[in-house]
């Protein structure tokens, strides 16, 4: 009876954790100043790290600890406050615009939310039930993820919730009882290049057309049509 009880407990808490990833996420599409949203960005982070810590603890598999560090020392501390730090050193203008307004979209993100347990709890049924939730969870992170994409007209916000989105698919694979260490590792390269090129490209074209509001280069874009 112990021994089930302790079992249960396990599940709620990765569950809570997950849960939370969600909430952070919901937290992103609500700010509109973007220091505020590189903040909630660390803090999305440090829930999954959090997650694919617990993560690690149930499994017993000592390698999710290192992509719990990954996501704590890259994600959560190095990413946001280098990204702050571009904001500050090129001026940009802090305020997010967003197409449709902000309830619009956490109406959205929430529908986004409600979808991905209508349509994964049925199809996971059989999964192992910590995994079950877990993906239906981490799938709702990914869709909020994208919808940030497609709604932010500002480079920064977009590249935010591109990172929102992997931070999903994390959460996904270490739930569904982890990916291989060397996979871990790559992705988090990978990560780390994209963010260093997304850099580049930002004081480029900040260089070039003294903004990052993606609206702004579509008309320039237009103009010289």
């Amino acid at each position: 009876m112990q021994s089930i009880a302790a079992h249960t407990l396990s599940f709620d808490i990765a569950h809570m954790l997950a849960g939370g990833l969600v909430l952070v996420s919901l937290m992103m599409l609500y700010q509109d100043r973007l220091t505020a949203l590189l903040h909630v960005l660390g803090l999305h982070a440090f829930v999954l790290a959090l997650s694919v810590a617990w993560q690690a603890h149930i499994q017993q598999a000592p390698h999710l600890y290192i992509t719990a560090a990954i996501a704590l020392g890259f994600k959560a501390i190095l990413i946001p406050y280098s990204l702050r730090h571009m904001v500050f050193k090129m001026g940009m203008h802090r305020e997010i615009e967003t197409v449709g307004g902000i309830g619009l979209t956490m109406l959205a993100g929430i529908a986004l939310v409600a979808l991905s347990l209508v349509v994964m709890l049925p199809v996971t049924a059989n999964a192992d039930p910590v995994a079950r939730e877990d993906i239906a969870l981490a799938l709702s992170v990914v869709l909020i993820g994208l919808l940030m994409m497609v709604t932010r007209r500002n480079a920064i916000s977009q590249v935010v919730g591109f990172m929102s989105l992997e931070n999903g698919i994390n959460l996904a694979a270490t739930g569904a009882r982890g990916m291989p260490l060397v996979v871990e590792i790559s992705v988090a390269f990978s990560i780390l290049i994209a963010f260093i090129v997304i850099g580049v490209f930002l004081f480029r074209i900040r260089e070039r057309f003294d903004t990052v509001d993606v609206s702004a280069l579509d008309r320039s874009r237009g103009g010289q049509d």
